[in-house]
């Protein structure tokens, strides 16, 4: 993981935040937009990005925007049509063909959501382009954060934005050689440290597991993590534990709404065992849970698209920030702190052991499922050894 010094990072919460520093920056583009993302909704905020996608491309600007293929016939269908109508250049990563591909490369999704404005501004996080209030029965918006970046660091962005579409573009035969406009060297425009890292199936199969569990086995005094999906494999329940153990305060904000069944229960066979290692767990009931952050000790923080579950460590492409900066950390662990504080419940102990029978049953079914599922995509061995 290679630091880079001179950056300035703004740390934005849900889509309220987001989605006008992303319009903004696309509507000051000169050159070139990338935008890649799991879900590009048809709704009022897809709409809205499209719009501003689409005036940039009418400029003169290189847009590029590149899409899930497993969401883009449920969400895209007219957003589709919109961009290419534009003059957008829209990709495809794995277009999703036949619900009857049981392949284990099915699952290796594009989940990743970033995006870069003329090499000199980025976006990195988990938000989806997607209205905030889409998910049905729920009234405060989805819960998520993104970072906005400027400095050094947004040339290895824009470089891995580059490379991945010009390998998608390939595969589907289009303009793959096209020549990209120079660009200068991002100058530096703050005093913070940041790297970003990408999990691929190639060349960083770990890189972000890597950096969580250095952060982790090097804790001193609290880590708080907040993950929309967490089903971790045995490596990284181990160190949380071992951090709880030599006195570490750890903080995990879970999800309390069930949005995916089988992992909603499959995720809580674990949480025994960490109870019993001394790890304090909170649901968060407000609204969706959709982050994908931690803070360790008050100066390390990440923000970005893994989850922790065998999708995002062990399948999907993924795109993190990681930062060394005491005043970013800081701020998001406020956030965090905030958020257990108005919309959380602890998960304790003694009651977590008299759950229902009839929980006790579902949980053990979506956690045998889950596994047998792992295991039919060959998976199931590296992440729950030893369990």
């Amino acid at each position: 993981m290679q630091l880079l010094d001179g950056n300035r990072l703004t740390l934005l919460e849900s889509g309220v935040a987001y989605f006008p520093a992303l319009e903004a920056a696309i509507a000051s583009a000169r050159h070139e937009v990338y935008l890649e993302t799991y879900i590009f909704a048809d709704d009022s905020t897809g709409r809205r990005i499209a719009r501003a996608l689409a005036e940039a491309a009418a400029q003169g600007v290189r847009t590029h925007v590149l899409v899930d293929g497993m969401t883009v016939k449920r969400y895209s269908r007219g957003i589709r049509d919109r961009l290419l109508a534009a003059n957008v250049s829209l990709g495809i990563y794995r277009p999703d063909i036949s619900p009857w591909n049981f392949r284990r490369t099915r699952l290796r999704r594009l989940h990743r959501k970033l995006a870069v404005i003329d090499g000199c501004v980025a976006f990195v996080g988990g938000i989806n382009v997607i209205d905030d209030m889409h998910t049905p029965g729920h009234k405060p918006p989805r819960y998520d954060y993104a970072v906005r970046i400027e400095g050094p660091l947004v040339a290895a962005i824009r470089a891995e934005a580059d490379r991945l579409w010009r390998l998608v573009a390939l595969s589907n035969f289009q303009e793959w050689w096209e020549a990209a406009p120079p660009l200068v060297e991002p100058a530096a425009a703050g005093f913070q440290r940041a790297a970003f890292l990408v999990r691929d199936n190639f060349r960083h199969r770990s890189d972000i597991e890597d950096a969580y569990l250095a952060a982790i086995e090097g804790a001193n005094e609290e880590i708080i993590l907040a993950a929309a999906y967490f089903f971790p494999g045995v490596a990284f329940r181990r160190a949380l534990i071992a951090a709880a153990r030599r006195g570490v305060r750890v903080v995990i904000l879970l999800q309390k709404r069930v949005e995916y069944v089988l992992l909603h229960y499959a995720s809580r066979a674990l949480y025994g065992q960490l109870l019993d290692g001394g790890v304090q767990l909170y649901e968060y009931g407000t609204s969706f849970l959709h982050a994908k952050v931690a803070v360790v000790d008050g100066h390390w923080a990440t923000v970005g698209s893994s989850n922790i579950d065998p999708l995002s460590l062990l399948l999907s492409r993924e795109a993190n920030i990681m930062v060394e900066d005491r005043r970013f950390a800081q701020a998001l662990r406020e956030r965090l702190i905030e958020r257990i504080a108005a919309g959380a419940a602890p998960v304790s102990r003694p009651r977590w052991r008299k759950k229902p029978l009839g929980l006790r049953v579902r949980i053990w079914i979506a956690y045998g499922v889950a596994r047998l599922l792992m295991g039919w995509f060959g998976y199931a061995a590296k992440h729950f050894r030893d369990v």
